[in-house]
């Protein structure tokens, strides 16, 4: 009996300290994989940081008209692991990014499935690394 009071007593405890709330959006609510896209463009800004790295880049569209692309890509860590670390791209550097576009058209950003270097390196989400 004494061992059932103190296992209430101690579930009563952990259920009333504070918690962080675990949420997380859905990828298949913001992108849609139907719709791939590949752009090339000049990065401009880079962003590893929790809970998603971005990578923003100027595009010319057809017309053009440069337009600011943005594209979500893994944790700061996970790319990392696969390879990619922020010494290696600086702002000017033309890249070409493939991926899946966001579900909202008029938002010009995506999901960030591979990042091509000049060279031909390529940056995967997926964690290969390998040259063109």
């Amino acid at each position: 009996m004494k061992g059932n009071v103190l296992l209430l007593f101690a579930t009563l405890i952990l259920l009333q300290s504070p918690t962080p709330a675990l949420a997380h959006h859905s990828f298949a609510a913001t992108f849609d994989a139907d719709q791939p896209v590949t752009v090339k463009g000049v990065i401009t800004e880079i962003r590893l940081e929790n809970p998603h790295s971005w990578f923003f880049l100027d595009v010319k569209d057809a017309a053009g008209k440069t337009e600011r692309w943005g594209f979500e890509a893994g944790t700061p860590s996970g790319m990392i692991r696969n390879g990619f670390n922020k010494n290696i791209i600086k702002a000017g550097t033309e890249v070409t990014i493939k991926g899946i576009r966001a579900r909202d058209a008029s938002q010009k950003m995506g999901l960030l499935r591979e990042l091509i270097m000049p060279d031909g390196k390529v940056y995967s989400t997926f964690g290969s690394q390998e040259t063109r």
